[in-house]
């Protein structure tokens, strides 16, 4: 599994749960860069990334993600 794929996957997640086709997600996105990204939705995204994946996050760890970028490198070092 990639980066380049993990971010093409999320991609796809991230229009679904925000209900925003428009979304574009680079590594360097931010939840400031989405209107429909705040801490409500947050929480709804790590669920579907959880269930996508078949892994779980702790608290610390969502909150420690600054960017797009880390949250798909959180995924692959769970998946590995």
């Amino acid at each position: 599994m990639s980066e380049t794929l993990v971010l093409e996957e999320l991609s796809v997640l991230f229009k679904d749960v925000l209900d925003n086709g428009d979304i574009s997600l680079l590594s360097s996105t931010t939840a400031e860069d989405i209107d429909e990204w705040d801490s409500i939705t947050h929480m709804m995204l790590v669920v579907e990334i959880e269930k996508k994946y078949a892994i779980k996050f702790t608290a610390s760890e969502t909150r420690g993600w600054n960017n797009v970028g880390e949250l798909v490198k959180s995924i692959l070092q769970k998946k590995s």
